[in-house]
């Protein structure tokens, strides 16, 4: 029998998996979200292989052993899933979602040689001011935790790792903290790449304004606008919560 914490983690993740394609975050059956278990944090709650976002519901959810063995869900993760994630949530345990998208912007963003996101170019981007950092290395073929590992490594103590030619890596403190910056990430970097797609100058915001609007993200603020668009979720896709 689940205990209220574990129903509401597995809502919680189950949301943001719909969520993300009302917003076109995804990208197919690929793509993650994980969630360290509020129960044993050494376990993890992980979207299930080969299975689109638009059916993944709160007990279809993977939930991993430490060792990558499958306790219980439908199916497990796939394995690039499972070895870009669970490096980074044993680096940081402040990490307790991590989600990776190949989002359209994003992986614009990430492909462009000659540009990494300007933190002072939106309302959108402030809020990632000094919290960003590039994963320069693609490694289509992974065969085990290595390139997680790295991946953790370059992340340090930031929120955002950009990977080049792939997407980009969230994480959070929360899953509705880790969901709104993925969200807000997709815009920032549609904004940027619409501004200077014609060629000319961004006007940028103050560098005082972007780090406190960087401070202020930091700290969770507006985090309860997640909570806004759950309810958007209920509404429209209520079997999420199955």
């Amino acid at each position: 029998m689940q205990n209220s914490a574990e129903k509401q983690a597995r809502l919680d993740v189950a949301a943001a998996h719909r969520l993300a394609v009302m917003h076109e975050l995804n990208e197919g059956v690929w793509n993650h979200i994980s969630l360290t278990s509020p129960d044993e944090p050494d376990n993890i709650l992980i979207s299930p292989g080969h299975t689109h976002w638009s059916q993944v519901t709160a007990s279809n959810l993977a939930l991993m052993s430490p060792k990558g063995e499958l306790i219980s869900g439908d199916r497990p993760p796939i394995r690039a899933g499972w070895i870009i994630h669970h490096p980074v949530h044993k680096a940081r345990p402040d990490a307790k979602c991590v989600i990776h998208v190949h989002a359209p912007y994003i992986t614009a963003m990430s492909i462009r040689k000659d540009m990494v996101l300007e933190t002072r170019s939106s309302q959108q981007a402030a809020g990632f001011h000094d919290d960003v950092v590039y994963y320069e290395v693609y490694d289509g073929v992974l065969s085990d935790e290595t390139e997680g590992e790295h991946m953790a490594e370059v992340l340090g103590q930031k929120r955002i790792l950009m990977m080049r030619n792939h997407g980009a890596m969230i994480v959070g403190n929360s899953v509705a903290r880790a969901y709104l910056d993925a969200y807000q990430l997709e815009r920032a970097c549609m904004y940027q790449l619409l501004a200077v797609s014609g060629g000319g100058e961004m006007q940028l915001i103050p560098e005082e304004i972007a780090s406190e609007m960087g401070r202020l993200a930091r700290e969770g603020r507006n985090i309860e606008h997640f909570e806004g668009m759950k309810r958007l979720v209920e509404a429209k896709e209520p079997d999420f919560a199955n």
